[in-house]
């Protein structure tokens, strides 16, 4: 998780980047920063589908072949 001057950061370069501009080593920065983010949101997301099982009406396992790999794949981790 980021932390909340990490978070800070990436506001406060994406408001100067729309009022004055940013400095070469501002927009690496910021770039290093949204990749970071990025990353965090996607690593979120991915144990969220970890954890997902889908159920029809009738009571029946649906869950996507993909997702049931990506879990027995994380079992053995």
């Amino acid at each position: 998780m980021l932390t909340k001057e990490k978070l800070a950061r990436i506001n406060e370069l994406a408001k100067k980047s729309k009022t004055s501009g940013l400095t070469e080593k501002e927009k690496s920065e910021q770039k290093q920063l949204r990749e970071e983010y990025l990353q965090n949101i996607r690593g979120s997301f991915t144990n969220q589908l970890k954890t997902v099982k889908i159920i029809d009406p009738a009571g029946n396992d649906v869950t996507p072949l993909k997702v049931k790999d990506m879990q027995k794949r994380n079992e053995k981790h």
